[in-house]
């Protein structure tokens, strides 16, 4: 373990209400991406890729998913010293109501943490899309002497309204920090790097503290949140730098900026690969058969994922998910299918009594563009799924519409005919 002296803790996550229905079953972090994957793997393949193995992910809100993975998944030989751990919300005598935000979360948690006597602590988002090298993170961190240090990515001025800017002195060392600024005037005096295209620096939610000053500033203050709170009110009693990526990075808190970032992976060229043999991003390993695709099929700018079946139909630039059931006769674009879970296989025809209950996949003769799919749903036959930008938000029987995208939910049946 090259990096014995740190310990990393992984946000799990709240409600995730901007991600609802996605959500409705599941924590942000256990939502699937990339046809195989999900959000948690990427912060966890970042650590293992970089040397980091104290792995703890705190765990509250629709976990058994999560949980559920990461047990399946991340299993150490008894000879490694490393492990990674999930810390569940939990009653304690000290203790007795759920995390109030990202700080209260690891406040509740100190003693898992502070158990191994980590010289660092570094923290970090589950639900971001990206891949980095914590190596030199931690190297900068290090070298500069900091109580803390935030990695921090150049951005355009059309995105700090969403973000969390940082201003910074000639060194580097951190001023001020302006959350989510809707009013362009709050960023007077702020300092701007020297790309134009990117003026301002925006706060990737990933930290690395020096352990005691990380201790210090949870105990002394009982504020619930880093980004809101502690951050801002360490300022003139820590040292506080940025390192600065420069990679592709996504918060992926919502519907829109989830569907767009999954439809990116289906580019020639796309901003995130999965495809990196010397960093490759780890997830469960399932033994599926070999995706299946008949004469008349055609496919154009698709990730298509093990155990699907395609019969005679036609797919272009989406997401198709591990044992999906497509066709025949469908027409499909612009949509993230997530496919179906291994115990959905032996039940994808309609169980005795159910009547006209129509199997797991997309069935004959449907035309969907513009859709997010979740796991193990029926859509009959004849079913159509228009893409409609301005569509406004509506939670309805089988499906939910936010920011133009419909999404239709985890185990939902679209009787056969449908139009949406």
């Amino acid at each position: 373990m090259k990096h014995n002296d740190v310990v990393v803790l992984i946000l799990g996550g709240g409600v995730g209400s901007r991600l609802y229905p996605l959500t409705k079953l599941r924590s942000k972090p256990a939502v699937p991406t990339g046809g195989k994957y999900r959000l948690v793997d990427i912060p966890i393949s970042n650590c293992l890729n970089s040397g980091f193995h104290r792995i703890h992910i705190l765990t509250q809100y629709n976990s058994v998913s999560l949980h559920n993975h990461i047990t399946q998944t991340y299993r150490f030989d008894v000879f490694s010293a490393g492990a990674v751990q999930i810390l569940a919300a939990e009653q304690t005598p000290t203790h007795s109501d759920w995390y109030q935000g990202t700080a209260d979360a690891v406040r509740k948690q100190l003693g898992e943490v502070k158990s191994p006597n980590p010289r660092d602590v570094m923290i970090l988002s589950g639900d971001h899309l990206y891949r980095m090298d914590y190596e030199p993170f931690l190297e900068h961190h290090r070298r500069m002497q900091a109580d803390v240090t935030l990695a921090v990515r150049p951005v355009p001025t059309a995105e700090v309204s969403r973000l969390g800017i940082v201003d910074t002195d000639d060194g580097g060392r951190v001023r001020k920090f302006v959350e989510k600024p809707k009013d362009m005037k709050l960023l007077d005096g702020v300092r701007q790097s020297a790309d134009p295209k990117n003026p301002w620096l925006a706060s990737m939610g990933v930290y690395i503290f020096r352990a005691k000053a990380l201790y210090e500033m949870l105990e002394r203050d009982d504020a619930s949140d880093f980004g809101k709170h502690i951050l801002p009110r360490a300022l003139d009693t820590h040292r506080m730098v940025t390192y600065t990526f420069d990679g592709y990075w996504e918060d992926i808190g919502t519907i829109r900026s989830f569907y767009e970032a999954s439809l990116a992976l289906t580019d020639s060229n796309p901003p995130f690969s999965f495809y990196d043999p010397q960093r490759p991003i780890y997830t469960r390993p399932q033994f599926f058969p070999p995706a299946h695709v008949t004469a008349g099929s055609v496919l154009d700018q698709v990730i298509l994922a093990e155990g699907s079946r395609i019969v005679d139909s036609r797919i272009t630039r989406s997401v198709v998910g591990q044992l999906s059931s497509i066709g025949p006769d469908v027409r499909m674009s612009n949509t993230v299918m997530m496919g179906a879970d291994y115990e959905a296989l032996f039940h994808a025809n309609p169980p005795e009594g159910s009547g006209d209950l129509p199997p797991i996949g997309i069935g004959r003769g449907c035309a969907i563009d513009g859709a997010i799919i979740d796991k193990n749903a029926r859509i009959g036959e004849g079913v159509v799924i228009r893409n409609i930008p301005d569509r406004p938000d509506t939670d309805a029987e089988y499906y939910a519409a936010r920011e133009g995208v419909v999404v239709i939910p985890k185990d939902a049946v679209v009787p056969a005919g449908t139009v949406i």
